[in-house]
């Protein structure tokens, strides 16, 4: 007794079990959550370190150094890079694939705890570690505004509520806060008037720390009391400060801080700023964990809002300005809608055929039982509903109900030659239970291979893969068991149904007509068999030209209606007129219809960032077109270079750029590196190919270099550690004290008065005290002098580093990319020392395409062994493999038509057409190996017969999964781009196979069959 057979005397087992499934995956499906991809994420640390008024060179070798030299002993660590720019480090620590981010925080930690001892002692705070990837761009944007608060209050909001509480919630790395503007008591010293008094600003330093302390006194003890010391408070703003008295001049009078330097309440950043669609405002920008969910962390955050908006005063605004997660769940809404679509067409194409409503249900039942039922095990599994997971649900429509048709087919067969509906599904379920186990088998083999593709790539298909085949096994499960009880028990009568068989009369007749020309057109394939096999052998041909032609991309461009946008500007710029060029930039950008949000932050440096939301799909046209008119708007201003880098839901990496795609070059002879990436990045912006050509080097900041005479300084009695102590606290903004409240802590900040710094003759008004408690100039023992100097330095493994990044011309590929920096780099003739490779997307790309010929070639060897195994011949595989060349063909012809890159994507596609097309040559060859040799047939009559009454259920089960994949490939809705390269592969594939393979295959079968053997040794008594 066979599975169908045992069910088909147990329907109430059978239905049970079917509606189990079927309410296991309702259940299952609300407790799914939502994300654009799977989680991909490779385990990735950010590292920071700050020295303030520290030039870029001092930050990358006393601080990036050493620390890169201890996180280099950690395991499982594959990528360390730096950047080391005025005051600040930061170190991007990439992990392998399989290491535990938990754990490998802690040995960065450990690491941090080793190299204090090697880090400066003006480092007053130690560096820090988030578990965070930089290179990611903020799910959630806030801004925070007041008509009638200051920005210091609303920082305060910003810092002590509102980013303390989001950072608690699940999901949530890391809170920024841009353009803050946090309390500060600043001290403007006037270097005259310390001189007069014989004062250097190391007194003035030492007096502030002093006057200031909050160290513990201690407690008095009594026989029966304790009393706890109290000393005067601490200073909490500019009027107490400017009245402390700092030194006592010779007559004994007081010198008050006041009247050497103006005191003021201040903010501690003034080189920060941040606006939200040209209004100034507090920003707070959230990152998520790496491997957390963007929707579910989104959703958090938004629950978190109006708790802290009734916490603030009515005046404070506070709104969510940018969501990441609208995008994601526009996607997610318009494939459901495509599942939708696709379930419709796929039932149509059921009921054409059959012709019957009741006939119609009994395979459409298998569709809600097979797709729930796979949603129930996706739940147990893990998975998320995003892009790839509902991509794999869609096409498994049209997959899911082939095995039905089949069983199906089959036993109406039988019923129609007037054998009783019992009987029918015996007998029908008897003799194809080996094809569907054949054709179930073959498809799930299809995908074996994904599961060991490396890296991120491997990680993003693990669940397609595994989706597609739940739902195929599913399908065959069903197929095997309530297809046949319900065909047995529920199969209406013919004259029943005379509406339906009326109304479906003029389909009967014109497949009757394709039926008899097809059989016209199958005797003449197998009279001029040398011809058939001449096409066939020409579409092997045809798929190798197409597959060089065709360009080589990763990802499609993905429209998110999100865009990061980088101003850069010279070098030696200062911040108010950076401030000026970004206020240009916003107000041309804005001018654009399209935009509906844009929010800049503009820091210190030459380089500023802005954030751009646009308007919803309906209201503009597509992102390309968007980026191309912005680019021409922005090339008016002048003294910036805007670099416009749409953001990707895939982003791999963890180096920040200003546009997608990365090439980094390393050397450790520095002069060499930068004048190989000046005149590679030359070539590329000649080439119309690229975009957005730039890098991180930064080398032409403009330096006052002093040169200290080492003899004068000995001679004079100074120290060589006073001078640059002098210095830091004229011109760092050097943190002399710190002022604690109950809820926070603020900084005392030295410096000299803004007049007293615009140029170099500020070195003259700053002395130093000698051993003799005399007052040096500093001019008598150091000379300056201006020169060109880094004003960011870049690592990369160690090595200084130049990373390029670039974009691409709306058309161009990432392989013709590639093709071209390979030539330039050999124009170049590149010196051995200098080491070059992709980084990011670039990276996975090129690692892709190593992978892409041996996971179809995995594929094939794992279906002609399964194949081989179950029909027990070396040779009739290969007669079933022989039509995937005319699939390739048409996938990739599809691809070239529509004017399409071979992503990815596009490749999981034609690997998802071997396991459809090949179900054409097994349901022919299972018949006609069945014909031979349990029926004596010749094998000529055998493949004949098996096509003709093999060609309904082909036709049916091709064109189901052809209206699977046909929503997909109309490219509708958010986040088509994806998954349109798939569905026209798909498309492509199955409609220039079908016509090829229906007299590929019997010719073949017969060329092959005479070496074939005679399949399963059978014994005497068999």
């Amino acid at each position: 007794m066979n599975l169908s057979e045992l069910c088909i005397r147990r329907p109430v087992m059978t239905v049970l079990l079917s509606a189990s499934a079927v309410v296991a995956g309702i259940i299952a499906y609300g407790g799914l959550s939502i994300a654009a991809l799977p989680s991909y994420d490779s385990p990735t640390i950010s590292v920071t370190a700050a020295l303030p008024g520290a030039s870029p060179e001092t930050m990358a070798s006393s601080v990036a150094t050493p620390l890169e030299r201890q996180f280099s002993m950690i395991s499982g660590l594959s990528v360390i890079s730096s950047t080391s720019t005025l005051g600040n480090t930061a170190i991007t620590l990439e992990f392998d694939q399989d290491r535990d981010i938990d754990s490998a925080s802690i040995d960065v930690q450990a690491a941090l705890l080793r190299a204090e001892r090697s880090l400066p002692m003006e480092m007053t705070i130690p560096p820090s570690y988030r578990k965070i990837n930089p290179a990611d761009s903020p799910i959630v944007f806030l801004a925070l505004t007041s008509p009638s608060m200051s920005l210091s209050e609303l920082n305060s909001f910003a810092e002590d509520l509102i980013a303390p509480t989001l950072s608690t919630l699940t999901g949530v790395a890391q809170v920024q806060i841009n353009g803050q503007k946090k309390y500060a008591v600043r001290v403007r010293v006037n270097p005259e008037a310390l001189a007069v008094r014989n004062l250097t600003l190391d007194d003035i330093a030492a007096a502030l720390s002093t006057a200031n302390a909050n160290s513990p006194i201690g407690t008095l003890e009594g026989p029966r009391q304790t009393l706890t010391i109290q000393a005067n408070r601490q200073l909490s703003d500019a009027a107490a400060f400017a009245k402390l008295i700092v030194a006592t001049s010779p007559s004994g009078n007081p010198v008050r801080l006041s009247e050497v330097a103006q005191v003021e309440d201040s903010i501690q950043s003034l080189k920060t700023a941040s606006w939200v669609n040209g209004e100034r405002a507090i920003t707070l920008s959230v990152q998520r964990q790496p491997g957390a969910n963007t929707v579910s962390t989104v959703d958090a955050v938004k629950a978190a809002i109006p708790g802290l908006v009734a916490q603030m005063p009515s005046s404070v605004q506070l709104r969510l300005t940018s969501d990441r997660s609208v995008s994601i769940r526009d996607s997610i809404h318009d494939v459901q809608v495509t599942l939708g679509i696709t379930i419709i067409l796929v039932l149509l194409v059921i009921f054409l055929f059959l012709r019957k409503a009741s006939a119609t249900l009994i395979p459409a039942l298998s569709l809600p039982i097979s797709l729930l039922g796979t949603v129930a095990l996706m739940r147990v599994l893990g998975y998320s509903l995003d892009n790839i997971s509902l991509l794999a649900i869609t096409l498994a429509v049209g997959l899911v109900v082939d095995d039905a048709i089949v069983m199906l087919e089959n036993i109406v067969r039988h019923i129609e030659r007037g054998m009783p509906p019992l009987q029918a599904a015996l007998q029908g379920s008897k003799e194809v239970s080996f094809t569907i186990i054949s054709i179930s088998l073959s498809l799930v083999a299809v995908f074996i291979p994904i599961f060991f593709m490396p890296g991120v790539i491997g990680l993003l298909f693990h669940e397609f893969a595994a989706v597609v085949g739940i739902a195929v096994l599913m399908s065959a499960v069903v197929s095997l068991t309530l297809v046949p009880v319900m065909t047995s028990r529920y199969l209406a009568p013919q004259e029943t149904e005379s509406f339906s068989l009326k109304w479906t009369e003029w389909f009967e007749r014109g497949f009757a007509h394709l039926l008899a020309a097809y059989e016209r057109v199958l005797d003449r394939a197998l009279i001029h068999h040398r011809l058939v096999l001449g096409i066939a052998f020409g579409t092997f041909i045809a798929t190798g030209i197409l597959f060089m032609v065709l360009p080589k991309g990763f990802f499609p461009n993905e429209d998110i209606g999100q865009a990061l946008i980088t101003v850069d500007a010279v070098e030696d710029i200062s911040f108010p007129a950076m401030t000026e060029l970004l206020q240009r930039t916003d107000a041309v950008i804005r001018t654009n219809p399209s935009v509906d949000t844009l929010i800049v932050y503009a820091s210190e440096s030459n380089s500023a960032r802005l954030f751009m939301t646009l308007k919803p799909r309906s209201e503009r046209p597509p992102m390309d077109k968007i980026m191309e008119d912005l680019r021409r708007d922005v090339r008016t201003i002048p003294g910036v270079n805007v670099f416009i880098n749409p953001i990707q839901n895939l982003r791999l990496g963890g180096r920040t750029s200003k546009s997608r795609y990365q090439y980094v070059m390393r050397s450790v002879r520095a002069e060499e590196l930068r004048s190989a990436a000046d005149g590679l990045m030359a070539r590329m912006r000649k080439d119309a190919i690229f975009r957005d050509v730039t890098s991180d080097s930064q080398l032409k900041g403009l330096q006052a270099r002093l040169t200290i005479d080492r003899d004068k300084v000995n001679l004079l009695g100074v120290q060589m550690g006073d001078i640059r102590s002098a210095l830091y606290s004229a011109f760092g903004e050097r943190q002399v004290s710190t002022i604690y409240t109950s809820s926070d802590s603020y900084q005392v900040i030295l410096q000299v008065a803004a007049e007293h710094q615009y140029d170099e003759r500020a070195f003259n008004k700053i002395y130093l005290r000698s051993r003799n408690d005399a007052l040096v100039p500093l001019s008598s023992v150091a000379t300056v002098e201006r020169e060109v100097g880094p004003i960011a330095i870049n690592h990369a493994g160690q090595l200084e580093a130049v990373t390029i990044s670039f974009n691409l011309a709306p058309g161009a590929a990432l392989g013709d990319a590639s093709v071209h920096l390979d030539q330039f780099k050999q124009e170049l003739n590149l010196p051995a020392s200098i080491l070059t490779s992709y980084a990011g997307d670039a990276a996975a790309f090129q690692s892709s395409q190593a992978s892409q010929v041996i996971l179809i070639v995995a594929a094939l060897l794992v279906i002609y062994v399964l194949l081989g195994v179950l029909y027990e011949s070396y040779i009739h595989p290969l007669t079933i493999l022989s039509g995937l060349p005319s699939a390739a063909v048409g996938a990739l012809a599809m691809l070239w038509l529509f004017n399409l890159e071979l992503s990815i994507i596009a490749m999981i596609g034609i690997l998802m057409l071997i396991g459809i097309v090949k179900k054409n040559a097994i349901m022919m060859i299972d018949f006609a190996l069945d014909a031979q040799r349990n029926e004596a047939m010749a094998p000529r009559e055998a493949i004949r017969t098996a096509c003709l009454l093999r060609f309904r259920p082909i036709m049916m089960t091709t064109l189901a999964a052809l209206m699977g994949a046909l929503p997909i490939a109309l490219g509708l809705g958010a986040g088509a781009e994806l998954r349109q390269p798939l569905g026209l592969a798909v498309v492509g594939g199955l409609l220039f196979s079908q016509v090829i393979t229906l007299f590929i295959t019997p010719v073949i079968y017969l060329y092959l069959d005479r070496y074939s053997g005679s399949g399963p040794l059978k014994l005497e008594h068999d």
